[in-house]
């Protein structure tokens, strides 16, 4: 029950590429090719190639890549901006709107040819977004599931709220909790296999994988290999434990 998994990516469509040919490498040396690979959400945002990010992988899923991408709390502030601009996301603090700088964005617009998103009125940006933004990456981001449960490890982007059984999570935990989760020591009947909160490189904490190695601001976009409950980080030496 082979599986490889991808963290949060935030446009940095090149690093996304160098951590998918880590992947290649390592299917190679194991000749599996049909084993599949996750991406745990957080497409978009401060990096400057979200729209390359999302082509490319709708192009690899359309392809038969054994391709699977969540949904990350990103990419529903994205969906959500295109919906109605003016909505707020009850998980984002009401001073940082999509648009602010730290939230990221602008940059997203940006990679779809938006102007100025973050210097014009609000109207006047999501009326642009709308004509640039494809229908088909718009429909795609939307419809992005929330998790993955493959042989021992259950794959998502925020993680789950503890002693709540999976098919009753909500999808604001799935995509957002933190503290309640992380902290918790409990076996929680999988490996969770999660991003969405930046970390200097990736970490197993037995009962949880973060993949998070802060793509958004400055580190890579990390890949690893999970067999049952076991991780290596992959690296263009070969696995690296995680232990």
């Amino acid at each position: 029950m082979r599986a490889y998994a991808i963290g949060d990516i935030h446009g940095q469509f090149d690093l996304l590429r160098t951590a998918q040919d880590l992947v290649a490498a390592d299917r190679a040396r194991e000749g599996d090719f049909s084993a599949p690979l996750i991406h745990v959400g957080d497409l978009v945002d401060r990096g400057q190639k979200s729209a390359q990010v999302i082509e490319h992988l709708m192009q690899g899923q359309a392809r038969g890549e054994p391709w699977h991408v969540l949904k990350g709390n990103h990419d529903r502030l994205f969906s959500l901006f295109l919906h109605d601009p003016w909505a707020r996301d009850p998980n984002l603090r009401a001073e940082r709107p999509w648009l602010h700088p730290r939230v990221g964005g602008g940059p997203t617009l940006l990679s779809y040819g938006v102007r100025a998103p973050e210097e014009r009125p609000l109207a006047d940006v999501h009326a642009d977004a709308l004509q640039a933004i494809p229908q088909a990456h718009a429909d795609w981001i939307a419809a992005l599931p929330t998790h993955l449960l493959f042989g021992q490890a259950l794959f998502v982007h925020a993680g789950i709220r503890p002693g709540v059984a999976l098919r009753d999570q909500t999808e604001d935990d799935l995509l957002w909790i933190r503290a309640e989760f992380h902290d918790d020591p409990r076996d929680h009947g999988a490996l969770v296999v999660h991003g969405h909160t930046a970390i200097d490189s990736v970490t197993h904490y037995g009962n949880r994988l973060n993949l998070d190695s802060s793509a958004g601001y400055g580190g890579p976009v990390s890949a690893a290999v999970i067999e049952g409950r076991d991780a290596w980080l992959l690296t263009p030496q070969g696995r690296v434990p995680l232990r």
